[in-house]
């Protein structure tokens, strides 16, 4: 007994040896260079590759030890592909100072293509703050024309003419002995966007099949079908107001909707400019649309098929700031044959760095529902209610999600180390 406690103490202090931390020259911070603190939630985003690309500058872990915040945000473009803005914002000794550029995606570039768009482009962001840095000595400056062979520089030659169109079909089988479920779906659509005029149209459709044996003899089958196709166009009339129209006709079993169609016109205003849309937007939307409802069974109000007026205003705002992201939105909705049916939802996104290391993450939603003039007048089973086949009556439904972590230890976060994921 003695022998082996003997042995396993010498086999944890020969593991405690082996994992005893000793000092990594990766982490050890250079005099003089430039301290960049990467802010980049979007997509694309590659952080091992910027820190193996960019090696004139230490990324810290923490904003209170940068020179520099590089905030990163982004939005889909009509063809696809993201619109980056990168902004670089002067901390400590370059308090005061503040960049912009710019970086965009195509919808066929690759992973691989975005990302070194946007390491390129962060270079060249920060090699302005890093001129002034000891670093400076080791940076090289070159160019490649993108010229054509007289000079000129080669003109767009678009033969689609700001049209894009996508397709997709997918599926999964999943399944046990005694479940299984199966769902199919697909789509198309097509989009023109400019600065001007925005038009977009799609289809899509969904089904859905399970099977569960609940004993010998018992079988639980739910089945699950929707489609639908839209199109809308949005016209810019300056930098703040917008004019649009939107149509949708489609069907689906959940709300108990063989055929719906919707169709009016939008107008919305946004209190700042749009070009400011990747930083902040405050807008405010009007819609008025007429609607047609044909049911699978009568309703508990007693229809079969119904139409309305309809309208509704939405408040939305937005900021990505170096505080963080705040996103959140109210929207009221009515119909006109009956002002008590209507719908109250109000959403909040919060994303917040209340100090060094510490963050506050926090997601919700609620509703207040008084607009369910579809659910059905036959009433649910249990197997629907259970396996959520059919919608049921409500007063309120809300979600709420949240999370606080802190962050503490060394400051650098230079060493990038794939091995063993």
């Amino acid at each position: 007994m003695v022998g082996a406690v003997r042995v396993f103490l010498v086999a944890v202090g020969t593991v405690v040896a082996f994992v005893r931390p000793t000092p990594v020259a990766a982490q050890v911070p250079r005099n003089d260079i430039l301290l960049v603190y990467l802010d980049c939630q979007t997509r694309g985003c590659d952080f091992d590759h910027f820190r193996r690309e960019i090696t004139f500058a230490d990324w810290v872990r923490d904003r209170a030890d940068a020179q520099v915040h590089v905030l990163v945000t982004g939005q889909q473009t009509g063809g696809g592909g993201r619109a980056y803005t990168l902004a670089f914002i002067g901390l400590g000794s370059y308090a005061g100072r503040q960049d912009t550029l710019a970086y965009v995606s195509r919808d066929t570039d690759t992973d691989a293509e975005v990302r070194d768009g946007l390491t390129h482009v962060l270079t060249l962001g920060l090699v302005a703050y890093a001129a002034r840095t000891a670093a400076a000595q080791g940076l090289q400056i070159s160019y490649t024309s993108p010229a054509t062979a007289d000079g000129a520089v080669a003109p767009i030659d678009d033969p689609w003419n700001f049209w894009v169109f996508r397709i997709r079909a997918g599926g999964f089988l999943r399944g046990e002995s005694r479940q299984r479920n199966r769902n199919f779906d697909g789509g198309l659509s097509g989009s023109r966007v400019t600065e001007n005029v925005k038009l977009q149209f799609g289809a899509s459709a969904r089904y859905g099949y399970s099977e569960y044996e609940t004993d010998s003899v018992t079988t639980v089958v739910s089945t699950q079908t929707n489609w639908s196709t839209y199109a809308f166009g949005v016209w810019s009339l300056s930098d703040h107001w917008s004019v649009g129209g939107r149509g949708d006709i489609g069907g689906a079993t959940y709300v108990n909707q063989d055929l719906y169609v919707r169709a009016g016109p939008v107008l919305e205003y946004d209190v700042f400019p749009y070009s400011e849309s990747t930083h902040r937007l405050l807008t405010v939307q009007v819609a008025i649309r007429g609607v047609y409802y044909r049911y699978i069974e009568p309703t508990v109000f007693g229809r079969s098929k119904e139409s309305h007026p309809t309208h509704s205003i939405e408040v939305s705002f937005s900021q990505n700031q170096p505080w963080g992201n705040l996103h959140t939105s109210v929207e009221w909705f009515q119909y006109w044959h009956d002002l008590d049916r209507h719908l109250l939802q109000v959403y909040g996104g919060l994303e917040l760095r209340l100090f060094r290391g510490l963050s506050l993450d926090m997601n919700g939603n609620f509703a207040r529902v008084k607009d369910q003039i579809y659910l059905s007048g036959v009433g649910l089973t249990a197997e629907e209610i259970l396996l959520s086949q059919r919608a049921l009556g409500t007063d309120y439904r809300y979600n709420l999600s949240f999370g606080l972590g802190y962050r503490f230890g060394s400051a650098l976060n230079n060493v990038v180390n794939p091995r063993i994921r």
